[in-house]
């Protein structure tokens, strides 16, 4: 933690060295977000850099060391959704009442599976608003206005995230009991 307090504070500075470092100290894991959006690496490298360049041109308004992770963070999920909104047509299923599906199911099984093959698979609308509500924290109204849509569809999209969800690990369950019986 002391090289990120460091790296930071001589990055205000606009030291390049310090820049470089907190780039290769976080790149990796905004990628990786960057990429759960828009399931392109090249498209994620693109959103990356961009966000370091707005990162680095804007870095005196992240006050303390400390947030630096999370104001990063959000620099980069708000110009993957900007990105999306500028280069993709997002398909959103039919608007349905969204209702509540229990998640214990898909609790146990989140530890047992590859999360960016299922991301790979995943309808773009659904990926988009279950990424901006499950890992960004985001509430319905907020990912509304973020993404001009109405409430109601970000509250069926996310719903509809949920059961496509539960059939692919249905799906992945079933096939993997299959390849078992098939050994023995």
């Amino acid at each position: 933690m002391k090289n990120l307090e460091e790296n930071f504070l001589l990055a205000k500075k606009r030291e390049r060295r310090a820049q470089k470092a907190l780039y290769d100290m976080f790149s990796p894991k905004m990628l990786a977000i960057a990429n759960s959006y828009v399931n392109n690496l090249h498209d994620a490298e693109d959103i990356l850099s961009n966000a370091f360049l707005k990162c680095f041109t804007r870095l005196d308004e992240c006050r303390e060391w400390k947030s630096f992770p999370f104001w990063l963070r959000k620099i980069v999920v708000n110009d993957a959704v900007s990105f999306l909104r500028k280069n993709r047509n997002i398909l959103y299923a039919d608007i349905e009442v969204a209702d509540d599906h229990p998640d214990e199911d898909i609790d146990e099984r989140l530890t047992e599976i590859n999360i960016e093959e299922i991301f790979s698979q995943m309808p773009a609308g659904y990926k988009l608003i279950f990424n901006l509500y499950v890992f960004e924290d985001k509430k319905h109204h907020e990912i509304a206005e973020m993404l001009n849509i109405s409430e109601g569809t970000s509250k069926s999209q996310l719903s509809k995230a949920k059961k496509w969800l539960a059939e692919f690990l249905k799906t992945e369950q079933n096939e993997k009991r299959n390849t078992e019986t098939i050994k023995i």
